[in-house]
């Protein structure tokens, strides 16, 4: 004679997560097949288990049939290894002078350590990531930004064939921020800007723009979740948007006019930020959209 059936106790989290597998599926299918590229600055990157929590979400993402791409930067670890290695910087404007004993660095920082980090990160929660860089497949071509800061590059020509290759094999691109110039140089490009570019070339849905700061803020400091780009216009000659937010937002309304759908400046400090922004209903940060 069998004993009484036992059954297993309905936790109020299992219950929570299943309904929130079931509110998220209309933007489990919005983004199916979608291309969204990823900044993840050097900041954002943070400690161990909040790079794990990342590459968590980005394979989340693929698994579901999004198309992520990753372009990183690396301010924060290019600056240790200068200082470790006792290079001096030379400042101009504020802005890094990049000269050949730099560029060396920076290439092997970026293309090396922090990028085989998130590929790593990426892989050990069942990914598969490729590590790259805009040098490969003449991804990102550049100009000289400016002959006083050296070997800082501006983007200039995109050929993102390659990366379109990698998502018909459920590849996902993670890029180091180093573009190739017409007379065989390495440019350094600021994280932002090739991400912009990247985004622009595939056309993407939507380009994240992780930082550590929750959005982009109103006259009275609150954050405004939603912004078309004369918002953004609008703001920036008020004096509302300042400092380091004016460059993340003139990145947002160039890969707007180059023809991304929609850009989101979010603290990628929050755990889940991505999977919070793109399948949830009040998403994360601000949306920044063209006027039309």
């Amino acid at each position: 004679m069998t004993g009484p059936m036992k059954t297993r106790p309905m936790k109020r989290d299992w219950i929570a997560t299943a309904h929130t597998l079931s509110h998220a599926l209309p933007y489990l299918q919005r983004y199916n097949d979608a291309i969204v590229v990823i900044k993840l600055g050097g900041h954002a990157m943070g400690s161990d288990e909040a790079m794990e929590s990342f590459a968590r979400d980005v394979v989340l993402m693929r698994q579901v049939g999004v198309n992520p791409v990753v372009v990183h930067g690396g301010g924060p670890m290019i600056n240790a290894m200068l200082k470790r290695l006792d290079i001096a910087s030379e400042f101009v404007g504020g802005k890094r002078v990049t000269d050949k004993e730099t560029m060396e660095v920076v290439e092997m920082v970026l293309s090396g350590l922090v990028n085989k980090r998130i590929v790593q990160a990426i892989n050990a929660q069942g990914g598969m990531a490729v590590g790259l860089s805009g040098k490969d497949a003449r991804l990102m071509i550049c100009d000289q930004a400016d002959p006083a800061l050296g070997l800082v590059g501006m983007p200039a020509e995109m050929n993102p064939q390659l990366l379109q290759t990698l998502f018909a094999s459920d590849m996902i691109p993670v890029i180091a921020p180093l573009g190739a110039g017409r007379g065989g140089e390495t440019f350094n490009v600021n994280g932002d800007t090739a991400a912009g570019a990247i985004a622009a070339a595939l056309k993407a849905d939507r380009l994240l723009l992780l930082t550590d700061v929750p959005g982009v803020k109103d006259a009275r400091g609150e954050v405004v979740t939603e912004l078309k780009a004369e918002d953004i216009r609008r703001m920036i000659r008020d004096g509302v948007i300042a400092g380091g937010m004016i460059p993340k937002t003139e990145t947002a309304l160039a890969a707007i006019e180059g023809g991304v759908r929609a850009v989101v400046i979010l603290d990628g400090r929050a755990p889940n930020a991505c999977l919070l922004e793109l399948f949830t209903e009040h998403g994360a940060g601000s949306l920044i959209r063209p006027d039309d």
